[in-house]
């Protein structure tokens, strides 16, 4: 499903979304901060890439434009060093903890098939907590993963809401900030994607700054293998997940044939994210996302790798929401869950 690489490398800032208005009781502004840009900003550029194409005849992009239409799959965003772009970083899944100087601890299953943290600790005693959230796809399943922060950082601009005739800024809702994001020299985004576009500049996101965007094949072997591998009874997501209907937002797919336990599923996940986008012009439906990292234990074996999801897991809003990499995810182990025993009835 997936061929290529997608890179892209923000000349200069790149912004997440505007914060709230400033107030007494939102005095930092990030409240609406959301960074890096989708797969569904990523998916609208191959549009209107085409669209804007003069090197080939109108027929030719109706006829891309319906291939576009049919059979465009993105996901991401993820980052890379830059000249290492084929060894990208995704998120470190949730039951891996990576603390400061790579110390590692981990939640796992115990006898009776509850989550359990590997290291005990007393209450007047530091926890581990997680200092680094992202790691190779190399090191995916790695008991000593290659783990890195994100590579960018915010920088809060103030902005003035003017009066339509005065040159002054509104007694109300006056100022407001918006935060730019400049990532780390030498890094770089990432995405997926079953298409390739020119290589260029583009304008990218409702801010429309620039950007370069460079399409390069996958040659990873350990990432296609990893796309292409069965899921036996655990997976984490790598990007947030937006299961259910067209309506509302579950935890879950709520077809039937997902094997896990609609009510009482057991996975590790945080507060959910809010997830919306627009296409052509036209604002989605918000609803909100499992975010990126949550791991699924399974009822049992399920199978299929993600490419192999059916289409109507995932949410249709004049298609599926599966084109833009909702929910991709990867393979794990988790130390406790015995595949075998359960498989014969055993466990």
């Amino acid at each position: 499903m997936f061929k290529y690489l997608i890179i892209l490398k923000p000349l200069g800032f790149l912004y997440g979304s505007a914060g709230a208005f400033l107030s007494p009781e939102n005095l930092v502004g990030r409240s609406g901060e959301k960074f890096p840009p989708s797969a569904a900003t990523l998916s609208g550029i191959f549009f209107s890439a085409n669209k804007n194409r003069n090197d080939i005849s109108q027929t030719e992009k109706d006829e891309h434009h319906q291939d576009l239409k049919e059979n465009l799959y993105v996901a991401g965003a993820f980052w890379a060093q830059s000249g290492q772009e084929q060894n990208f970083y995704v998120p470190i899944p949730w039951h891996q903890i990576i603390g400061k100087d790579q110390e590692k601890d981990e939640w796992v299953l115990n006898q009776e098939g509850d989550w359990q943290r590997h290291r005990q600790y007393q209450e007047d005693e530091d926890k581990l907590e997680p200092a680094f959230t992202w790691q190779t796809i190399n090191s995916w399943g790695s008991q000593n993963p290659t783990c890195k922060k994100a590579p960018w950082y915010s920088i809060p601009m103030l902005h003035p809401k003017m009066k339509d005739e005065e040159r002054h800024t509104l007694e109300e809702n006056g100022l407001f900030l918006e935060n730019a994001v400049q990532m780390k020299e030498d890094t770089c985004l990432i995405y997926l994607s079953s298409h390739k576009i020119a290589d260029g500049w583009y304008r990218f996101g409702g801010e429309k700054h620039l950007v370069e965007i460079e399409s390069q094949e996958i040659k990873n072997e350990k990432l296609n293998k990893l796309l292409q591998e069965p899921i036996q009874r655990a997976f984490a997501i790598i990007t947030p997940a937006v299961w259910g209907s067209t309506r509302f937002s579950f935890r879950t797919p709520q077809h039937p044939d997902f094997p896990i336990d609609k009510d009482n599923p057991k996975l590790l996940t945080d507060k959910p994210i809010p997830h919306r986008y627009s296409t052509a012009g036209r604002l989605g439906r918000g609803r909100y996302a499992v975010p990126q990292g949550s791991v699924y234990i399974l009822d049992k074996t399920l199978g299929l790798s993600w490419s192999q999801f059916p289409d109507n897991w995932f949410p249709n809003e004049g298609f599926s929401l599966k084109r833009i990499g909702s929910g991709l995810c990867l393979p794990i182990h988790i130390t406790g869950l015995d595949i075998e025993k359960i498989e014969q009835g055993v466990a």
